[in-house]
């Protein structure tokens, strides 16, 4: 486990240090969030009605942002090479870079929550609904989009293509995770949708490194 732990701390320290990933990705969900939350205008009941799938299509967008550049960097410099022949698993060293990127997104994302959902006027009770579906749905869009990273590394402006590999494969996550602060909102049982979101999400993690690791392969051989 050394050089998925050593891979995993030289990710964290490289995020801290240069804050690009963190910094852009709250800051487009912060930013975003709030000219939209303005531009709805002052109706409290609108800004309600349509926060739960606003908050998380700029967590899906967000999530984005950082995505393309999961794999890239390692590529370039020739890193990747040396994962690949490490004593570790590439699956596993895969899943260290994914839980990196969920660290420095994801999580920022899920802290920035609240503020998104004061500005929309959501109750306290939709809030503790969002924030666990984000807490379950966020780990499954890294996953997800770590797949997309792997396929498209190296390849030139792979940003694009990479979106619209993702895109269509967020949606059962998107559905189930505002359909669970829909219910809240309306007086319901948002229990279901939570399970069928953290399904999505143990799916993602059981089938997303050894794809993502497969993806890699085919890219250095």
């Amino acid at each position: 486990m050394s050089p998925v732990y050593a891979l995993l701390r030289r990710d964290l320290l490289l995020s801290v240090r240069l804050g690009g990933s963190l910094a852009l990705a709250l800051g487009f969900y912060i930013v975003t969030g709030t000219l939209i939350g303005l531009g709805l205008g002052p109706e409290p009941a609108l800004l309600a009605r349509a926060a739960p799938g606003l908050i998380w299509v700029l967590a899906l967008l967000s999530t984005l942002l950082a995505l393309d550049r999961l794999f890239q960097a390692d590529f370039e410099d020739g890193s990747l090479e040396l994962m690949a022949l490490s004593e570790a698993p590439l699956s596993l060293l895969v899943l260290a870079k994914i839980l990196c990127h969920w660290l420095t997104t994801g999580l920022p994302l899920i802290l920035g929550t609240p503020i998104l959902a004061l500005l929309f006027g959501l109750s306290l009770d939709d809030l503790w609904v969002l924030i666990l579906s984000m807490a379950l749905g966020t780990p499954a869009l890294s996953l997800i989009g770590g797949i997309g990273a792997a396929l498209t590394v190296g390849i030139r402006r792979g940003g694009l293509l990479l979106s619209l590999l993702v895109l269509p494969l967020y949606v059962p996550v998107l559905i189930f995770a505002v359909a669970a602060v829909e219910a809240a909102s309306a007086g319901l049982d948002a229990t279901p949708h939570l399970l069928l979101l953290a399904a999505t999400m143990l799916v993602a993690l059981a089938i997303a490194p050894a794809a993502a690791a497969a993806a890699l392969r085919l890219h250095l051989s």
